[in-house]
């Protein structure tokens, strides 16, 4: 897939989605200061996203905050399965530790067909972290503390995005316009 197309995608849910619904209230500070680094993946294995993980790690780790302060990791082909994409996440994680990067950065994760454990796949508060193609978002905690502070009650975020989703309802969402990948469109759907 073209990269820029990707990472129009990608931006225009950052745009629409996470800044637009304010599903993350720190998003739209660093958004606007353009320091979230869209990083595509052209690996054709685990393996070898696994390397571009490692890669955005470590600069992640270098750079400075003013200039990234945060990335997304996007590969718009090799986990069109959400279960495996799951599981790509707990060796992720174990990557923060191999990079001796605990404390440091951490990993959320965005698919297109998101699905919270005890939840129907048709189920609205899913979107809270479905995204155009499967992403890692590599976050500073540093960031994370700062964000905090700022938003005393940052422990309420879940419960308001599913409260702000339920109100949205599937129609809402897809009158965002949101681009779709072929990952999160379902049957019969295009």
């Amino acid at each position: 897939m073209d990269h820029e197309e990707v990472i129009a995608a990608t931006r225009e849910w950052v745009e629409k989605a996470v800044i637009g619904l304010n599903l993350c209230p720190f998003a739209k500070s660093v958004y606007v200061k353009n320091q979230v680094r869209i990083v595509v993946s052209d690996a054709r294995h685990l393996d070898g996203f696994l390397e571009d993980l490692d890669r955005e790690l470590d600069h992640l780790a270098e750079v400075d905050p003013e200039v990234t302060d945060t990335t997304l990791l996007v590969h718009p082909t090799l986990f069109p399965d959400f279960l495996l994409f799951n599981d790509v996440l707990e060796i992720a994680d174990e990557a923060i530790t191999e990079h001796e990067l605990e404390g440091v950065l951490q990993i959320a994760s965005f698919h297109p067909d998101f699905q919270f454990e005890g939840t129907e796949p048709d189920d609205i508060t899913n979107y809270t972290n479905r995204s155009p193609y499967p992403t890692l978002h590599l976050i500073r905690e540093a960031s994370i503390d700062r964000a905090v502070e700022a938003f005393p009650e940052a422990e309420d975020i879940y419960e308001r995005n599913m409260e702000t989703l339920q109100k949205l309802g599937i129609a809402g969402w897809k009158a965002l316009g949101l681009s779709e990948s072929g990952a999160g469109k379902k049957h019969g759907e295009e």
